[in-house]
């Protein structure tokens, strides 16, 4: 079987394996890192219901005990109730230190599975096997795990790094339109703060999803060698995220991810030329409509506001936003928060 493996040097060092068809061969990839132990897989129940039995039988195969739990499928889930019920899950299953979680959905099921992982018995072992294109490209990579609380998204997390991420890119062929079209935002997102070829590139619809996958991982991957713990550079990556995880809370997470990552972008584009960076918002305007996203926003400056003031990236009366200088090319711009208000306002009224 032909399959990419991109490795990633941080805190833990581990590979990322991506191909159609990579997941019959779970067993064998994770046999070297783990050895024989149980694994406690979490799953969603969009996931479970069509492929929850062949991952089962794949791990089975190769001489694993699994115990899985499922969760419904939803943001809505990422959730500390059910983080407690994962984890109590865990220990009736009499999960040890020798055995390990297997993250198998999208980002709810590999944020909350990595944190499981951090806090059960202060740290076990955990593999990332993404099944939709956001977690392909994004959440499953750079060890950000995380729940949400009424306060905000992902405001309870922690660094912890996976020991495999395992990326079946032909399970991404059962996605609903919209659930794909998510992953497009971040995947644009990529070419706009790091790589114009790649923004150029995915302007083609449908794009070589093989190919897209491994790029936005591979610029990741980079990033997060420079500063895993997010102090700097990583900052990037948040580009549209201040604002779209704000219109996520705002909606009670009826907007979903991908789609309020779309308007964030294009709100931080608007942004720039206010704050003496380049206008690129009508091309990228352009792009996100042409990918089906609706860019309007239902909420005024001081709903967005409102929520932003939780955001993980403020700091006192400063918070820093990423704007496009060009395409390829982003800044980090820290903003008081009046001024970041006033911005808002000219933009949103």
């Amino acid at each position: 079987m032909s399959y990419r493996t991109i490795n990633v040097a941080a805190s833990r060092s581990y590979d990322i394996i991506i191909g159609a068809g990579v997941l019959s061969e779970i067993g064998n990839l994770i046999a070297p890192l783990l050895g024989k132990c149980r694994l406690a897989m979490l799953t969603d129940s969009n996931v479970d219901e069509l492929y929850g039995d062949r991952i089962v039988e794949y791990l089975s195969s190769s001489g694993y005990a699994v115990d899985k739990f499922v969760i419904p499928a939803g943001e809505a889930s990422k959730c500390a109730d059910n983080l407690l019920e994962f984890l109590n899950f865990m220990a009736d299953c009499k999960i040890t230190r020798s055995d390990a979680v297997v993250a198998f959905g999208g980002g709810v099921v590999g944020d909350m599975a990595g944190l499981a992982a951090s806090l059960y018995l202060r740290g076990v072992k955990y593999v990332q096997v993404p099944t939709t294109l956001l977690a392909a490209v994004d959440s499953s990579v750079g060890g950000k795990t995380a729940i949400d609380i009424p306060a905000g998204k992902n405001l309870v997390g922690a660094f912890y790094q996976p020991s495999l991420v395992c990326c079946d890119t032909a399970l991404m062929d059962t996605l609903a339109p919209e659930v794909y079209r998510d992953g497009c935002a971040e995947v644009i997102k990529y070419g706009v703060i790091l790589d114009g070829q790649l923004y150029d590139k995915v302007k083609k619809i449908p794009f070589d999803r093989e190919s897209v996958v491994a790029r936005c991982v591979e610029i990741k991957r980079d990033v997060v060698q420079q500063d895993e713990f997010d102090n700097g550079v990583r900052g990037l990556l948040n580009f549209g995220h201040t604002f779209g995880h704000a219109i996520e809370k705002m909606s009670n997470f009826g907007v979903s991810h991908g789609s309020a990552v779309a308007k964030g972008m294009l709100i931080a584009a608007r942004m720039a030329p206010l704050c003496g960076l380049c206008d690129a918002a009508d091309e990228l305007k352009e792009l996100l409509l042409a990918y089906g996203f609706d860019l309007s926003c239902d909420y005024s400056a001081d709903d967005l506001f409102d929520a932003i003031l939780s955001d993980k990236k403020r700091r006192g009366d400063n918070i820093t936003v990423v704007l496009p200088r060009s395409i390829g090319d982003c800044a980090l711009v820290t903003l008081t928060v009046d001024k970041l208000y006033e911005k808002l306002k000219q933009i949103l009224g």
